[in-house]
């Protein structure tokens, strides 16, 4: 039987038919500036990202850590020059470390999509104690505020069972020299921020009132509301709320922690996931909040976008696999419906 000549390979056959050359080269010649088109469109979006946006996201746990480790050191360093700084120039440094923490803050609410949930805790524990400390050096080095959350009348030579009873009164974090709302009942109170003016506001102690923010702060601190609704705008670091009771809130914020709250509903939007801790009976349904310019105010804070991180609670004290019984969706026919603010006028 006589051998069939072999079948002529892709190469051969591309070497012997100028045509076929030429009709591969185009095919891969398409392909190449297919794919160099590709990359010049993820390269300009990346470095259209690093521009529009100053807050480092780092998409790894180690370049995360590394950077808050960084900052944390910046920030013990401060703490430590409080004790030799002239008590004349002691305020604003206090302000400017507590401005670094609020940093930290929003370091770990932009990245905590990634992280896993016990560097999220280490993290904001290592955040806790930097602001306990910071409370502490305020009330050691500066003279006593008239608004407190320990009660005044408390003296270092009382006897140590009288400084345990009052134990749980103490927050985690100081009532800042800044503006706020303190000790009111039966109002409507209205503060309208311009061009990020405020950084820190306070509400504290408050009863059957309903506090209506206009504009952007760097931080918000809610501690002792009950029976209040309380309306903001967008919060560019974090929001602490403390011991509060039939209350609703609808904050927009990169960060939001509630402890000890009771019977509230929240309509959040936030950039990380929302964290309960000694709560209950708490509900949570979308940010519904509008006035005249809030839609650029979100824009300029990265909070424009809806998340649905309002549905992700964490309850770091539930540490079961299933859903905890301290918090819930607010259904649909319960909701408040768009809360518009526009025509309100400062108190």
């Amino acid at each position: 039987m006589e051998n069939e000549p072999p079948n002529p390979t892709q190469e051969e056959a591309l070497d012997s038919d100028p045509a076929l050359q030429k009709k591969h080269q185009s095919m891969l010649d398409r392909l190449t500036h297919r794919h160099q088109s590709r990359l010049d469109t993820t390269l300009t979006r990346r470095a259209a990202a690093d521009s529009s946006d100053p807050s480092p996201s780092f998409e790894s746990t180690s370049a995360f850590l590394s950077r808050f480790s960084t900052s944390k050191s910046s920030v013990d360093s401060q703490l430590a020059q409080c004790r030799l700084t002239d008590p004349a120039h002691l305020k604003p440094l206090l302000d400017q470390i507590s401005a670094s923490i609020s940093d930290l803050e929003k370091l770990v609410a932009e990245n905590s999509y990634f992280l896993p949930s016990y560097e999220v805790r280490s993290s904001l524990k290592t955040i806790s104690d930097l602001r306990q400390t910071l409370e502490n050096l305020s009330a050691d080095l500066l003279p006593k505020k008239k608004f407190s959350f320990r009660n005044k009348g408390a003296k270092k030579t009382e006897p140590k069972e009288k400084e345990n009873e009052k134990e749980p009164e103490k927050m985690e974090f100081i009532v800042p020299a800044s503006p706020g709302i303190w000790n009111k009942k039966g109002e409507t109170l209205v503060r309208k921020f311009q061009c990020s003016e405020v950084g820190e506001f306070t509400i504290s102690d408050l009863d059957s009132c309903e506090v209506r923010l206009m504009g952007s702060v760097r931080a918000l601190f809610v501690h002792r509301l009950r029976n209040c609704r309380v309306y903001t705008g967008p919060v560019t670091g974090s929001v602490l709320i403390e011991g509060v009771e039939e209350c609703v809130f609808v904050m927009a914020s990169h960060q939001i922690r509630i402890h000890n709250a009771k019977r509230c509903d929240f309509y959040l939007r936030v950039r990380s996931r929302p964290i309960i801790e000694d709560s209950c009976g708490v509900r949570f349904a979308p940010y519904c909040l509008r006035y005249n310019g809030i839609e650029e105010e979100l824009r300029e804070t990265s909070l424009d976008e809806e998340t649905e991180n309002w549905a992700n609670v964490d309850d770091f004290l539930w540490l079961r696999a299933v859903q905890s019984p301290n918090w819930s969706v607010l259904p649909e026919t319960e909701r408040v419906g768009l809360i518009d603010i526009s025509s309100s006028q400062e108190s």
